[in-house]
This record gives C-alpha cells, sequence and structure tokens, in this order.
C-alpha cells in the first residue's frame, strides 16, 4: 500500500488535502484530465469535514453557554445529552481524520461569538438572563479540554 492510500485510511482529512495539492502540482503531465476541477472537488471533501467540526463545536458551546447561565432544571437534560452527541460525532471525525484534533481550539476560538449569541437568543426567548454568557466571554469562553472533554457547568447561583 502507498504512503497516500494508507493516509487516506489514517487521515482522510489530511488526505485531501495532499492529494489536491498533488494534482495541482501533477498537472504539467499530458494525461486528459480535468486538473483543477479534480484537485478543488477533493479539497472540498476535508473542506466538508472541516465544517462538521465547526457545527459541532458551535452546538457544544451554544449549550454550554446555557448550563452555565439557566437556572432553568427542565431543560438541562436535554443540554447535556446535546453536548455528549456532539462530542461522540467529534471523536467520531478524529477517528477518520486525526490531524482536524489539531483545529479544534482555533475553532472553538472562531465559534465563540456566534455560539454566545445563538445561546443568548435561547436565553432570552424564554425570559431568561443572558448575562452569565456575557461574562464568560468577556473571560474568554471556554477551553478546548471544557468543549472536547467530559465537563459540564454547575448549576448557576
Amino acid at each position: 500500500m502507498t504512503r497516500a492510500g494508507g493516509l487516506y485510511d489514517q487521515d482522510f482529512y489530511l488526505w485531501t488535502q495532499e492529494q489536491a495539492a498533488a494534482l495541482r502540482h501533477a498537472k504539467t503531465s499530458n494525461l486528459p484530465l480535468d486538473w483543477e476541477n479534480l484537485a478543488e472537488e477533493i479539497e472540498s471533501l476535508g473542506k466538508s469535514q472541516r465544517a462538521e467540526l465547526s457545527s459541532q463545536i458551535r452546538r457544544i458551546l451554544r449549550h454550554l453557554f446555557k448550563l452555565e447561565a439557566s437556572p432553568a432544571a427542565d431543560p438541562r437534560a436535554g443540554w447535556r445529552s446535546t453536548i455528549r452527541d456532539a462530542r461522540v460525532e467529534l471523536e467520531e471525525l478524529f477517528e477518520i481524520s486525526p490531524s482536524l484534533r489539531r483545529e479544534a481550539e482555533g475553532v472553538a476560538r472562531k465559534q465563540l461569538t456566534a455560539s454566545a449569541k445563538l445561546a443568548t437568543g435561547d436565553l432570552e426567548d424564554h425570559g431568561e438572563s443572558a448575562d452569565t454568557v456575557k461574562a464568560r466571554l468577556t473571560k474568554g469562553g471556554f477551553t478546548v479540554d471544557q468543549v472536547l472533554g467530559d465537563w459540564f457547568p454547575q448549576l448557576p447561583g
């Protein structure tokens, strides 16, 4: 098995990036291939995995914000369940594409503001204050370990 073939099985995301670069480099050959579109299509496969990473991290952050801010008892189990589900989805993604784990911290920082806005809207829709969300943002948000690990905020108050 070639290195590229082995990489395909070990880290799909990294494989897509390397293959796109290799196709662009090889376009000087005389093969009748649509090199640029082939490279873009392969790259888009990796981009979809990165989009999945962003989506799941945003989902976790949104619910972490709500757990930390809301005194409501009823929705907490559902929020925790959603977080656990998203964490499992991410672990599966990291198994397929381990190189994406390196991107998690940057993605979490990038998704922090959007997640806070979504959580603030959710809380305000239910007549709850979003002051705790704003305070958490001021402190810099959540760590990547809090997002990916098994940590949950305690009940406020």
